[in-house]
């Protein structure tokens, strides 16, 4: 069971061991970072040999983190480069296999921005071959939203090598925006999505929820974790907490042991 950090910015904020003991009490075997300091080689203000020690000492493992590649959407080639060498570094001193594109700034959701952002995955992708980590791309529900006749996730998974780039499919946003189910997306790529993002959308509001309190059936999407090639999943939620963020991702952990880990 994965949690993405996101979801618990401000307790990690605040106390990065103390709240790494309570994820890890509540079950939760893998985590997924974000916001990493490429001048200093460093995730929540720590060293990354250090901060992976405190992973250790938690029993949790951390096979994938969001870093801010689409912000070299529109740079220079060797920028877009030099910033790639330095994630990997931080990913592969963290043990990770994968870094991800977290989303498109809004000034490249073009179908124009949406081929290059392909292109450059792709460059990723062959760049970091041989490092033992590989690049995924993450939607969002921008990326379901016809342009011109053109689906913008279409174009993501078909301009891009299923060999060097993999997909981390974020399952609410699938079901905010898109038209397809998430099967039938599986279908079409089968294999290449890796990952998946899991929360739950609001009954009323349309907006984030804990698991079980929304209206996205989970138990009906995980029987197709082989088609898809899931490898790990991460509980996510950005926001909208009934409670806290602490308190919502206790009870997310109970409705995926009780309905998704039998």
């Amino acid at each position: 069971m994965g949690l993405q950090l996101f979801t618990i910015r401000q307790p990690m904020a605040r106390d990065v061991a103390g709240t790494l003991k309570q994820v890890a009490a509540l079950g939760y075997e893998e985590v997924e970072t974000y916001g990493f300091d490429p001048q200093r080689n460093s995730y929540y203000g720590l060293p990354a040999k250090a901060f992976v020690q405190q992973l250790s000492d938690h029993g949790i493992t951390c096979p994938s983190g969001h870093y801010d590649l689409n912000r070299f959407a529109s740079s220079s080639l060797d920028d877009l480069d030099r910033y790639v060498d330095q994630c990997v570094d931080g990913a592969k001193a963290l043990g990770q296999s994968y870094i991800t594109w977290p989303t498109v700034d809004p000034a490249d959701r073009t179908i124009d921005g949406f081929k290059n952002v392909a292109q450059r995955l792709n460059r990723i992708g062959a760049r970091i071959a041989k490092s033992g980590v590989q690049v995924a791309y993450h939607n969002h529900g921008f990326d379901f939203v016809p342009q011109d006749g053109q689906v913008p996730y279409e174009i993501i998974l078909a301009e891009t090598d299923p060999k060097l780039v993999k997909l981390q499919v974020d399952l609410y946003w699938l079901a905010h925006d898109s038209t397809q189910p998430a099967h039938e997306w599986f279908k079409r790529a089968p294999g290449r999505f890796v990952m998946w993002h899991v929360k739950d959308m609001h009954k009323v509001s349309r907006d984030y929820t804990e698991l079980g309190n929304g209206t996205i059936d989970y138990t009906r999407i995980w029987p197709d974790i082989k088609l898809a090639g899931m490898q790990h999943f991460f509980v996510e939620q950005g926001g909208n907490f009934t409670h806290d963020p602490m308190r919502s991702i206790a009870d997310c952990a109970a409705y995926v042991k009780q309905y998704l880990l039998k």
